[in-house]
């Protein structure tokens, strides 16, 4: 349905960006050529009056995506994500965009507990009261098990707010298309496959399932990490539109205050929240991916609480060990290393002079390591090397970005609870316990071990498959005879070395 009916919402955006001063400084974030400045100005400027005031007190572009509603504001904050896309400058204001939205009824959200649980809300519920947060996506509200007494929080979807965004991810899709016909040069930016980005994290977040999913993985995960808890999920009060979790008590990260006044060690906190940051990144390469201050509490035994698992990253294993080496690597100040860990990872091409490569990445890291133990900052790190690998022919990879943001944020809170804390310092025996355990002879002999055991399981198919080959190569009318039996003695030596491993595969399992 991506077609001329959505002009008007375009209009009504075009519009908004108009009347909140917002169209400048998108189009310049979006370093948008000239015939696509021209028709922007022509959607939005004679139709200003139509566009949504918003709060005169916010930012231009936080004030018009707050005005625009749910699926804008979604949208903001993962674009701020993506400064690959909309630049450091606009992803920082967009960071900080809020999502505190009006609430709907509390009638509205007990019907439609009762509509996803089948269950009355009284007879699950001894208490159960108004909101006490609102978000673009859904609200919350405090409870208490009628079996048990226990204090719950219940996470509760916005009424119709998938037919909402749909609609408006609809128009998002064609407005993308629009521009990608207007100026092919803005397709270096892939307007589309940023949409269909925000359209997984979306979707995804309006299945309350997969957001109780998350938290539990990461629950499981972070099990043993001392000073950290995640909330438990009552998997018997959730469903696709309803979430259950124990009720986290405790003071929000932002409370400075109030942290001191219980007498908690801020020092320690800053460090801890940091350290445990990177821990999940590269011990369980699965990390919480909007980890700012207002999804952190601080518990009164000084444990630091998670909230809201609607974001997270994933870092496969080898990503893992790629971006550790790269951390180790300028911790010792060897940026041959950090450059060859690029090449090998095939993240710069193979063409590019890596002597040249390491010594802009020098250029990146003696500065920083210059700098006094309150300035200096790895997200500020992570931000020059992406730009230096972008000058040598690095593709923008999503997964890094994410982390790298989400490095940004984590910074900040640690240093809102302590200002005066080294980054390096908390990160680096994190990152020598990674390379010890999972680079070296230890870590070579575990990948060895689990390749046997996936060639033992594949071991009873090989006689199959190597009677498959064969015969396909023996049916095959073959010109030339001689080279038919060299072949034939290439798939039998294959099959030899086939047999080998599965031998030297079953022997190590």
């Amino acid at each position: 349905m991506r077609g001329p009916h959505n002009i008007w919402r375009l209009i009504r955006t075009g519009a908004t960006l108009e009347r909140t001063g917002a169209m400048g400084a998108v189009l310049e974030a979006f370093r948008a050529p000239a015939n696509l400045r021209v028709a922007a100005r022509l959607l939005g400027w004679p139709f200003a009056w139509l566009g949504l005031k918003g709060d005169p007190n916010l930012p231009p572009v936080t004030r018009a995506l707050t005005a625009l509603g749910p699926a804008y504001i979604k949208f903001g904050q993962i674009l701020s994500t993506r400064p690959d896309v909309v630049g450091d400058e606009l992803a920082m204001q967009l960071k900080v965009l809020q999502d505190k939205l009006p609430p709907f009824p509390r009638s509205v959200a007990m019907r439609m507990i009762k509509d996803e649980l089948d269950v009355p809300v009284e007879s699950l519920f001894s208490e159960f009261s108004e909101p006490v947060a609102a978000a673009s996506i859904a609200q919350v509200h405090r409870a208490r098990l009628a079996e048990t007494d226990q204090e719950v929080a219940v996470k509760v979807l916005r009424p119709k707010i998938e037919r909402d965004f749909r609609r408006d991810i609809d128009a998002f899709y064609f407005a993308a298309s629009v521009i990608e016909l207007l100026s092919p040069a803005s397709r270096r930016l892939r307007p589309t496959d940023v949409i269909t980005h925000f359209e997984g994290v979306v979707l995804g977040e309006l299945d309350l399932r997969l957001e109780s999913s998350a938290a539990a993985e990461f629950a499981a995960n972070t099990a043993k990490d001392a000073g950290f808890q995640v909330p438990k999920i009552q998997w018997f009060l959730s469903g696709r539109q309803v979430m259950t979790l124990d009720w986290a008590k405790g003071l929000s990260a932002n409370d400075i205050a109030g942290i001191d006044a219980a007498g908690h060690d801020r020092h320690d906190l800053g460090e801890r929240v940091l350290r445990l940051f990177l821990q999940h990144a590269l011990r369980d390469g699965y990390f919480h991916a909007d980890m700012h201050q207002g999804n952190l509490k601080i518990a009164p035994n000084g444990d630091i609480i998670a909230l809201d698992f609607g974001i997270m990253g994933r870092l496969d294993e080898y990503t893992r060990r790629v971006y550790a080496e790269i951390l180790f690597g300028f911790i010792r100040k060897d940026y041959r290393r950090v450059a060859e860990v690029h090449f090998e990872a095939g993240y710069v091409p193979a063409g590019q002079d890596i002597d040249e490569f390491a010594r802009a990445l020098r250029s990146v890291g003696e500065p920083i390591f210059g700098m006094d133990a309150s300035r200096i900052s790895m997200a500020r790190l992570l931000t020059y090397l992406f730009e230096v690998t972008e000058r040598f022919g690095m593709e923008t990879r999503t997964e890094l970005i994410l982390l790298q943001r989400t490095m940004v944020v984590v910074e900040g809170v640690a240093r809102s609870l302590n200002p005066n804390i080294n980054i390096w310092e908390v990160a680096q025996p994190v990152v020598e316990e990674y390379i010890k355990e999972n680079i070296g002879p230890k870590a070579l002999w575990r990948d060895l071990t689990r390749t046997a055991r996936v060639l033992a399981r594949f071991g009873p198919q090989f006689p199959q498959l190597a009677e498959d080959l064969l015969i396909r190569q023996t049916s095959r009318p073959l010109p030339q005879p001689e080279p038919t039996g060299r072949r034939a003695v290439g798939w039998f030596t294959l099959g030899a070395v086939a047999a080998a491993a599965l031998i030297w595969a079953l022997g190590a399992v």
